[in-house]
């Protein structure tokens, strides 16, 4: 019993010096690295720094929109018919006025061999009466009635040869036919889609831009294309159009690009990011990763002498435009000063810098950037 009750005071003993020490360690522990106050102190960090240098930004207005052929149709027929030929192949350049499909057209065919014999019989009948009136032995009035007789035939004629015409289905206009289903035998009602037919000469992408720019947008104006399923290739063009109006509800005005496409690369139906530069312009620019951002407000830490050496200190910075890895800064810092580069969740306002001749350097130019128009 007595040795069971020195080993319980034993333990307890050791529990009490063990939180002991512990209380001294907190009591008297130094403070983390990285983690001195405003007056510098503490274990300096080590992060990358770079200097604040000027780089050219290009004003961009971004827009999507779709491309579609310069003349683009889905070729129908205007009445229930059986097909009985077709002439062209899928994906064959047509040209326009080639015949395209034939539907059966035999009571047409007899409808102009008939048209044909009536007109023969106006046309002997009147001959016969115009030169009995010639002669005087018949009234002239009714070899005018046989002219008209004749008239009217040819009439009949023309109108035969029309009907004939609705069973023959060319290309009204030049371009290319897409894949089609019919065939000899195939039996369509009006509406029913025969092929397609598109003229990609020139691809035409209508795209709506806010009101704002109005001031920028005219007829002639240089445009690129980005098409999103041809990555890394860009297609010049220009505005052709742009509309009369303003949309009421969006407040955005609709404008017609138009992009030469003699390889035919460009394709209908295409989502295209179309974009119109404004102007470059040189401005202060950080790395992006330099650039810090609670809710709206950007910062960057700029590294300032302090009493034990240099420290971070938070600057709230204006942004603009973005590319190539690089932030236009409107205001907050300028060309020259030093910045912290990058680890900012590793740095505190105030706190003191150590190392950073190996940060990044800055970049050769930021190139174009763009600003989207929503």
């Amino acid at each position: 019993m007595i040795r069971r009750h020195f080993f319980l005071l034993a333990a307890l003993a050791a529990v009490v010096i063990m939180l002991v020490v512990g209380g001294m360690k907190l009591a008297f522990g130094q403070k983390a690295p990285g983690q001195g106050g405003p007056g510098g102190g503490g274990r300096a960090t080590s992060v990358s720094q770079t200097v604040v240098s000027t780089k050219a930004f290009t004003d961009r207005i971004e827009v999507l929109g779709v491309a579609k052929g310069l003349q683009s149709v889905t070729i129908t027929s205007n009445t229930a018919e059986m097909i009985t030929a077709v002439h062209f192949v899928d994906g064959q350049a047509v040209s326009r006025g080639q015949v395209l499909v034939d539907l059966k057209s035999a009571s047409e065919d007899a409808g102009i061999a008939e048209a044909r014999v009536r007109l023969a019989q106006a046309e002997r009948d009147y001959q016969r009466w115009k030169t009995l009136a010639d002669r005087g032995v018949a009234p002239r009035a009714t070899a005018e009635q046989y002219l008209a007789a004749v008239e009217t035939a040819r009439a009949g004629v023309a109108s035969a040869q029309a009907q004939k015409l609705d069973r023959v289905i060319r290309a009204p206009f030049s371009g290319r036919v897409g894949i089609s289903d019919v065939a000899p035998g195939t039996l369509i009602s009006p509406g029913t889609a025969i092929v397609s037919l598109d003229d990609v000469s020139v691809i035409r992408v209508d795209f709506s831009v806010p009101d704002r720019y109005l001031a920028t947008l005219r007829e002639g104006l240089p445009i690129s294309a980005r098409p999103d399923a041809l990555p890394g290739e860009t297609f010049q063009g220009r505005i052709a159009q742009i509309d009369t109006r303003i949309d009421p509800t969006t407040r955005a005005l609709k404008a017609r690009a138009e992009f030469p496409n003699p390889g035919g690369r460009l394709k209908p139906g295409m989502l295209v990011k179309v974009s119109i530069d404004q102007g470059v312009r040189t401005a202060p620019a950080v790395p992006e990763a330099a650039v810090q951002f609670e809710g709206t407000q950007a910062s960057v830490f700029v590294i300032a002498k302090g009493p034990k050496g240099q420290v971070a200190r938070r600057t709230n910075v204006e942004t603009g435009l973005a590319s190539g890895g690089f932030v236009e800064i409107s205001s907050g810092v300028k060309p020259g000063d030093k910045i912290v580069a990058d680890g900012l969740n590793r740095v505190q306002d105030g706190a003191p810098i150590g190392g950073g001749q190996g940060g990044k350097k800055p970049g050769a130019g930021a190139g174009d950037a763009g600003r989207k128009a929503n």
